[in-house]
């Protein structure tokens, strides 16, 4: 019998007051780490663009670049290694699935910027309030680019 490799959050799982969890946690795993490091991507993303926006004073757009590139490594990273599981043979892999990621990345910085330029920049609306709004928009719109064209292939040959 082959046994099951348990990575950090399984072996949590496993823990007595958290064991009747267990088949609830598996059976949504993907998407509870998803929602876990997209909360810390998230994190990532806010506090650049406060230090950047509020702290140093750049333009609201440009934090918010900055902010989104930190934001990006930080999750392409997790995404890879925890969330999807995005284990490549090669550097071939590797390059091709990072850039996926990256440019499905792009996709979703280009309608968090348009959000932000018609909500701050148009409409005067507070910066904070409105990148958590687009936060939220990019999160999910991120997932699906993910699941179904950056980490989907190689999800679909495990199962």
């Amino acid at each position: 019998m082959i046994e099951e490799k348990k990575d950090f959050f399984d072996r949590i799982m496993s823990w007595p007051v958290l064991v009747r969890f267990e088949p609830w946690y598996k059976k949504n795993k993907e998407v509870l780490l998803y929602l876990f490091f997209g909360g810390l991507t998230f994190f990532v993303s806010l506090g650049s663009f406060v230090l950047f926006d509020r702290a140093v004073g750049f333009n609201e757009l440009v934090a918010n670049v900055i902010s989104w590139v930190l934001a990006v490594v930080f999750a392409f990273f997790t995404n890879r290694i925890w969330v999807f599981e995005g284990y490549t043979e090669n550097r071939k892999e590797f390059v091709q699935q990072m850039s996926g990621f990256f440019l499905g990345r792009v996709v979703t910085l280009l309608i968090e910027e348009i959000i932000l330029a018609v909500f701050i920049s148009w409409l005067g609306m507070n910066s904070i309030l409105v990148k958590t709004g687009a936060q939220i928009v990019v999160i999910v719109a991120n997932y699906v680019i993910s699941k179904w064209f950056v980490f989907g292939k190689k999800n679909e040959d495990k199962q």
